[in-house]
C-alpha cells in the first residue's frame, strides 16, 4: 500500500471504487424506503397520530444515543480473519434486510399495541442499519491512506448512492401501486416492495466485502498512562473542532434534505396538484445528484472539501427559496429548479469524505484513532436528523390543519410550502456557518499532517 508524503503515491483502483459503491447502494435499497416513505405510511396507512410517530422517533433517537458509539466501540474491538469491519457487511445485512420488511408491515392490532410495535420494528431497522452504515464507512480508512484517493471512494460510494436512487425514484411508487393493485399506495404495496429491495440489498453488501480488503495498516498512538475508557473516548472526540463542525453540518443539512425529501410527496399531491410529477421530480433531483457526485472529485481537488460543499450549499438554498416564491411555476420549472437542487444535494458526500480527514487530525493532534466510534458520530447525526426531521415535519403537518387523503384548504397549502422549501433553507445556511472555521482544508494541509504522523510514528518505532 503505498503512502502520501515522500513516499509511493497511493492511486485508485476502479475496481475496488466500483465495489466499494454497491455497499452504499444495499444501504439505499433500505435507507431510501424509510426515508422517503415511513411517514406517509405511517399517517395514511397505519393509521399513527403524529403523537405518536413523534414518539416512536424520539424513543429510537434516545436508544441510538447510546447504541451507535456502542457499535462503534465494538468495530474497533473486532479482530477477524476477515479484518475489523468487513464481517459486519457479510452478515448485519441479513438483519436489517429482515427488519426493513417489518418496518413496512401493517399488523392486525389497534391502539397502544400498534404502536409498540411499530417501535420495535423501527427500532430494528435502525439498529441493524448502524451495524453496517458505521463498518461501511469506516472501511474506506483501511482501504485508502491518501486524503484524495479516500475522496475518490467515497465519490464512487456517491455515485452508488445517485444511481440507486435514480431508479427507486423512478420505480418505487410505480412498484407500490402495482403490488397493490391500486390507483393510491396501500399496505400491501409498500409491503411487497420492501420485500424486493430487501432481496437486493443482500448481494450488494456482500459484493462489498468481498473486494475490498482491509489492507491498510496504521500505526496507533503510543498512549501514555492507564488505558483511556469508552467515555474518555468519547469526550476526547468532542475535542476535535472538526469533526464536531462536520458532524454538525451533516446533523443540520441531513435535517433540511431528509425533512424536505419526506415531505415532498405531500407538496407534490397537494400543491402541485398532480401525483404523477412525483417520480419526475424525485428522478430530476437524483440525476443531477449523481452529476454533482461525478464532478465531486474535481471539485474537491480544485477547491478543497469544505469550500465544495459551501459553494454546494449556496446553489441549494438558491434553489429552495426559487421554489418558495414561485411555487406554482409549471411543470419544466418545477423540474429545472429540482435540477439546481439535485446538484447541491451531493454536498452530503462531500462532508462524508472531510471525516476522514478529522480522523487524521484528531490523530495527531490529541493521540485518538478510533475509526469506529468516529463514523459512529456520523451515523447518529443522520440518523437524529431523520427522527428530528420527521417529528418537526409530523407536527408541523398536525399544526397547519393537515387532513389526511382530503383536499387541503389554501393555508395547508402554504404551510406546506413553507415546511417543503423556506424552512429547509433556514436549515442548510445554519449548517454551513461553522464551516468558516474548518481549517483542515485542501491538500497541502492534509500533506502537512501526514509528515507530521509519519515522523511521530517514526520516532516511536525508534523509542521502542
Amino acid at each position: 500500500m503505498g503512502q502520501t508524503g515522500s513516499q509511493t503515491v497511493e492511486k485508485t483502483n476502479k475496481f475496488t471504487a466500483f465495489c466499494y459503491a454497491f455497499g452504499e447502494v444495499g444501504s439505499q435499497l433500505s435507507w431510501y424506503m424509510i426515508n422517503t416513505y415511513l411517514t406517509i405510511f405511517y399517517t395514511d396507512v397505519v393509521g399513527l397520530t403524529a403523537t405518536a410517530i413523534s414518539a416512536i422517533l424520539l424513543i429510537a433517537r434516545i436508544w441510538d444515543a447510546v447504541n451507535d458509539p456502542m457499535m462503534g466501540v465494538v468495530a474497533d474491538k473486532t479482530h477477524t480473519r476477515w479484518g475489523k469491519f468487513r464481517p459486519y457487511l457479510m452478515f448485519a445485512p441479513i438483519f436489517l434486510a429482515i427488519f426493513n420488511i417489518l418496518t413496512f408491515t401493517v399488523f392486525p392490532v389497534q391502539g397502544i399495541a400498534k404502536v409498540i410495535l411499530c417501535l420495535v420494528c423501527y427500532i430494528g431497522a435502525g439498529m441493524a442499519y448502524t451495524a453496517v452504515c458505521i463498518t461501511y464507512g469506516a472501511l474506506v480508512n483501511l482501504i485508502a491512506r491518501d486524503s484524495q484517493v479516500r475522496m475518490n471512494y467515497t465519490s464512487a460510494r456517491a455515485i452508488g448512492a445517485s444511481v440507486i436512487k435514480i431508479i427507486l425514484s423512478a420505480v418505487a411508487m410505480p412498484m407500490i401501486l402495482f403490488f397493490g393493485k391500486s390507483d393510491a399506495p396501500n399496505a400491501q404495496g409498500y409491503f411487497w416492495t420492501a420485500v424486493v429491495c430487501s432481496i437486493a440489498l443482500l448481494p450488494c453488501f456482500w459484493l462489498c466485502a468481498w473486494r475490498c480488503k482491509e489492507t491498510v495498516k496504521v500505526d496507533r498512538p503510543a498512549l501514555e498512562g492507564p488505558k483511556r475508557s469508552v467515555l474518555q473516548n468519547l469526550v476526547l472526540l468532542c475535542r476535535n473542532k472538526n469533526l464536531m463542525i462536520t458532524v454538525w453540518c451533516v446533523f443540520l443539512g441531513a435535517v433540511a434534505i431528509m425533512a424536505r425529501m419526506s415531505m415532498l410527496t405531500y407538496y407534490v399531491i397537494y400543491v402541485v396538484g398532480n401525483p404523477m410529477m412525483i417520480a419526475p421530480m424525485f428522478t430530476t433531483m437524483t440525476i443531477t445528484e449523481l452529476i454533482g457526485c461525478t464532478v465531486m472529485p474535481w471539485g474537491t481537488a480544485k477547491m478543497g472539501k469544505r469550500n465544495w460543499v459551501l459553494f454546494l450549499n449556496i446553489i441549494m438554498v438558491a434553489g429552495f427559496l426559487i421554489m418558495f416564491a414561485f411555487p406554482q411555476g409549471g411543470t419544466t420549472f418545477l423540474l429545472a429548479i429540482c435540477a439546481v437542487i439535485g446538484f447541491g444535494n451531493s454536498c452530503a458526500n462531500v462532508c462524508t469524505g472531510m471525516l476522514s480527514d478529522c480522523i487524521e487530525y484528531g490523530d495527531l493532534k490529541y493521540g485518538i484513532r478510533e475509526e469506529g466510534i468516529t463514523y459512529s458520530y456520523m451515523s447518529f447525526g443522520v440518523k437524529l436528523a431523520t427522527a428530528v426531521g420527521g417529528a418537526v415535519t409530523v407536527l408541523a403537518l398536525g399544526a397547519i390543519g393537515y387532513v389526511p387523503n382530503a383536499e387541503q384548504t389554501e393555508s395547508v397549502k402554504q404551510g406546506i410550502n413553507i415546511i417543503v422549501n423556506l424552512a429547509p433553507a433556514i436549515a442548510v445556511v445554519l449548517s454551513a456557518i461553522p464551516l468558516l472555521w474548518y481549517d483542515i482544508n485542501g491538500k497541502a494541509k492534509m500533506d502537512e499532517i501526514y509528515a507530521a504522523l509519519e515522523a511521530r510514528n517514526a520516532a516511536q518505532k525508534k523509542d521502542q
